[in-house]
């Protein structure tokens, strides 16, 4: 295998892109198009769809007070969260220990009851008129800050909740009990468009496997494949020629796609280290398109065949792996982990929205589940027209 071969071979392909202009548009004016529809246009996800937000609890209160121990207020509080369908609490021993799984994802909210919370309670079933004998409390809340519907919607749940706890849902003004005013993992304000531009990398690079297939399977076409066998340039040269070509062309559209959504007002509060990071996971995720763009060429008897084909690997993961998946409903949210796009897409909500350590948990798996899953589609994609190519 010969590097100049590779180099000079993917420099060809680079010209011709540049010189077809539905595949420009594919892949460089489309997503400057739909992150400027989105971003300027974009007012809210809706759907009827009812997803259920995880919920951390940090139950503080175990003092014992006269109608009923403050566990036992705390536990029906918790009880009623749960009695919703929408909340999935889970106890945490710990606030340090719910923050982690907060900064990571892994629960949308995180609650924290005061240890006066039972006497709270009974004081004001006590004397719900006399204001001057309730012992005031403030249950703290944090929010997950990479989801747009947990800030918007968890909140009055809590609140609807208390109050049906403590009066009855009689919406009496006054509580002995308030909530805190929702503290983010980053704090910064943040927009509908902002929850959104983690998924507009993996929706951009995902086209490239209609470009890729279109591509390859035109070069089965017109006869190139033949040519190619006639020179002496191997298979193995060929193909890694064209995953380099592609993989500049993925740097490039991150590049553009970073580069508006910075200019549309998204402000990642992350170092540098982040960013390439980011850029990274993008470029491993572009080699999983690759691969899905040859075994589409490998299955298409033509280009414009190819273009229908390519959608069966195309739209699953625009719709299950990108920011759309997450106005989904919860088996369809389930099925988006059998996407390699959801990957990319939850690491990169978790960097560059939440600011999670690099090294955390669920960003090391998602990390490793897109490497392994990318690498893998683009050995079947290689092997799979690998053969053609040397059959031709």
């Amino acid at each position: 295998m010969k590097t100049r071969r590779i180099i000079a071979i993917a420099k060809r392909d680079l010209k011709r892109t540049a010189r077809e202009p539905a595949a420009l548009f594919m892949i460089f004016l489309f997503p400057i198009v739909f992150v400027i529809a989105f971003g300027g246009a974009f007012g809210g996800i809706g759907g009827s769809s009812s997803p259920t937000y995880g919920v951390g609890v940090v139950n503080l209160d175990n003092i014992s007070t006269g109608v009923a121990t403050g566990q036992q207020w705390s536990s029906l509080f918790v009880n009623s969260l749960s009695a919703t369908k929408i909340l999935n609490v889970q106890a945490y021993p710990d606030n340090e220990t719910a923050q982690m799984d907060l900064a990571q994802g892994k629960i949308q909210a995180v609650m924290i009851i005061p240890s006066g919370f039972g006497a709270s309670c009974s004081s004001f079933l006590a004397s719900p008129g006399d204001a001057s004998k309730w012992v005031n409390t403030t249950v703290l809340l944090y929010f997950d800050s990479g989801s747009l519907f947990a800030t918007q919607a968890i909140s009055p749940i809590f609140q609807q909740v208390l109050g049906t706890l403590l009066d009855g849902g009689q919406q009496t003004v006054a509580k002995p009990i308030s909530l805190s005013t929702p503290s983010l993992v980053n704090v910064q304000k943040t927009s509908a468009f902002d929850y959104m531009a983690p998924g507009m990398f993996a929706f951009a690079s995902i086209f490239m496997i209609m470009i890729v297939a279109q591509s390859f399977a035109l070069d089965k076409e017109n006869g190139l494949l033949k040519r190619i066998r006639m020179t002496p340039t191997s298979p193995s040269e060929f193909m890694m020629s064209q995953v380099l070509s592609n993989m500049v062309t993925a740097f490039i559209q991150a590049a553009i796609v970073f580069g508006l959504v910075y200019l549309m007002g998204f402000r990642p509060l992350v170092s540098s280290i982040t960013i390439v990071l980011s850029f990274g996971l993008v470029l491993v995720f572009s080699l999983c398109n690759v691969g899905f763009g040859l075994i589409t060429a490998t299955i298409a008897k033509s280009s414009g065949a190819a273009t229908g084909i390519a959608f069966l690997f195309l739209l699953p993961q625009l719709f299950l792996g990108t920011f759309v998946g997450a106005s989904l409903s919860g088996a369809a949210q389930s099925a988006s982990r059998f996407v390699p796009s959801f990957y990319v897409t939850d690491a990169l909500t978790s960097l560059l929205l939440r600011g999670a350590p690099m090294t955390s948990p669920t960003i090391l798996l998602d990390i490793a589940i897109l490497v392994v899953s990318s690498v893998a589609i683009l050995i079947v994609g290689i092997l799979l027209f690998g053969r053609i190519l040397r059959e031709s």
